[in-house]
């Protein structure tokens, strides 16, 4: 039975949705109208990827969540599908928080998500109070289930705060359903707590798979845990978070942890603590696994910081990430665009050992709807350049750089003049490894976009542009000799 609510969503979508999709990315995911953010359920179902994420369609703003929903086969081209959930039930009457998905023995389709409801305390403030929820469907229609909600305070550890207990990501192992979720604790910072259930109703506490003991962040929202390449993952994304070197940077942020399951204690050790992504626009990963059994990851291309700087212009606000292949290569969680888009590759254009000192530019590298791949490297034996810049889509007002510098190590991106309307932090700068001056940078392009992958998925950095798109200008720049290799396809993707 489909509520009012969610009708009221649908016939919103259907009327102005075809006002919107010419104004949409040509690869990335968007709500078509309307505001999105986290990526919620991105699972197979029915021998195709579903993705859901935080939806309000009446406004680009943030409003009371549903869920919006579009489906694809290569990750590339995406279908529309109607809004998948509404907040239309006591239990979460204001808002159908984060979550995620899994495909049930029978064929039916479950949904697991957090329902908030807010209260008003005597002393006059707004309090949320979050508990997890399930909806089954076919794919289209999700119907909640009578015994919702599944898991609630009763079945949160000693301390455990009920107003921040969200996001639960669900899997199936061995017959057994597993979650994790986002959680509070009583030193006001952030834990992932494990649960388990034969049926996905009836749900056990098991452990704290992971705390954070105020060391990164504050509350830990959105997280995913999986095993890949003989290591155990937990992708996170902390609010609050203070600046550790280059590193770590403020706000809100996202980790992944890297380490070992302690199976008896249901625990994970940890190894290693990075970002997964460096750049100023990534939030709330969420990962599947293939049918041909590869990690893939998708995040909200977008940060909470920057959420009131948007094209007034514009049907939608927010958009996701192109969907990444996820590995463990040299102890590091290495990252890089699905292979699916390579199929999508106009003609190349390709130039070797050009030596740039000074400003340059090149026939045919240019554009917006691009995937480029760029390697630098001393163009002097006996001394290495200062720096080195690539602009992307520039023209006599806009552009963004790239710059970066052997001596330190380190990559800085400046998007301060790619079209944003408000006076925003807009310079973002991470370590890379540059031995004897050597990167290689692969750079993706799409309308309102840029996404950077170092050295074969190393280090990742995301961020939004608003700059024109008619800017589609591209040029090197260095101080000192430098000698470049450009490897250059147009994306050619009809909506």
């Amino acid at each position: 039975m489909i509520s009012e609510t969610l009708r009221q969503a649908r016939e919103f979508e259907e009327k102005y949705l075809p006002y919107a999709l010419p104004e949409q990315p040509k690869f990335h995911v968007t709500g078509g109208v309307g505001w999105i953010n986290d990526p919620n359920g991105f699972a197979p179902y029915k021998n195709e990827y579903h993705l859901f994420f935080q939806y309000y369609p009446y406004d680009t703003k943030w409003g009371p969540m549903h869920w919006g929903h579009v489906k694809t086969k290569d990750f590339i081209r995406w279908e529309h599908l109607p809004c998948a959930m509404a907040p239309d039930q006591e239990y979460d009457r204001d808002g159908c928080f984060s979550g995620s998905a899994v495909e049930l023995p029978d064929g039916r389709h479950l949904l697991m998500y957090t329902g908030v409801r807010s209260v008003r305390s005597e002393d006059g403030k707004l309090e949320d109070f979050q508990r997890q929820c399930i909806a089954i469907g076919d794919g289209i229609d999700y119907e909640k289930i009578e015994a919702n909600p599944v898991i609630d305070a009763s079945l949160l550890p000693e301390g455990g705060s009920e107003h921040d207990f969200r996001d639960p990501k669900i899997w199936m192992e061995d017959g057994i359903f597993y979650a994790v979720i986002g959680n509070r604790t009583p030193d006001d910072s952030g834990a992932i707590l494990l649960y388990k259930s034969e049926d996905a109703v009836k749900w056990e506490f098991v452990s704290f798979l992971s705390s954070c003991h105020n060391q990164y962040g504050k509350m830990w929202e959105c997280p995913d845990f999986f095993e890949l390449d003989g290591k155990h993952v937990l992708l996170t994304s902390p609010q609050d978070m203070t600046a550790i070197g280059l590193e770590f940077h403020p706000g809100n942020a996202n980790i992944y942890i890297l380490g070992s399951f302690d199976k008896r204690a249901r625990h994970l050790k940890r190894q290693l603590v990075k970002a997964i992504d460096y750049g100023m626009d990534f939030y709330a990963p969420q990962t599947l696994l293939t049918e041909d059994n590869r990690r893939v990851m998708i995040a909200w291309m977008q940060n909470w910081e920057t959420a009131t700087c948007k094209l007034k212009e514009l049907h939608f606000f927010g958009q996701m990430t192109l969907p990444r292949e996820l590995s463990i290569r040299k102890g590091l969680l290495c990252q890089n665009p699905v292979r699916e888009l390579e199929a999508y590759r106009g003609v190349r254009i390709d130039y070797q050992n050009v030596l740039i000192n000074g400003e340059a530019s090149l026939r045919g590298i240019s554009g917006r709807c691009l995937d480029m791949t760029v390697t630098i490297r001393p163009g002097n034996e006996n001394s290495l350049y200062k720096w080195f810049r690539l602009y992307v889509a520039q023209d006599g007002e806009h552009y963004t750089f790239i710059r970066i510098r052997p001596d330190t190590g380190t990559v800085k991106v400046d998007r301060t003049h790619s079209g944003f309307p408000h006076d925003i932090v807009n310079v973002r700068e991470f370590p890379a490894n540059l031995t004897d001056g050597i990167l290689k940078m692969r750079i993706i392009l799409d309308t309102y976009s840029m996404e950077i992958f170092i050295n074969d998925g190393e280090q990742a950095a995301s961020f939004v542009l608003y700059t024109p798109i008619e800017a589609s200008a591209i040029k090197f720049s260095s101080d000192g000799s430098v000698l470049v290799d450009v490897e250059k396809y147009e994306l050619v993707v009809e909506q």
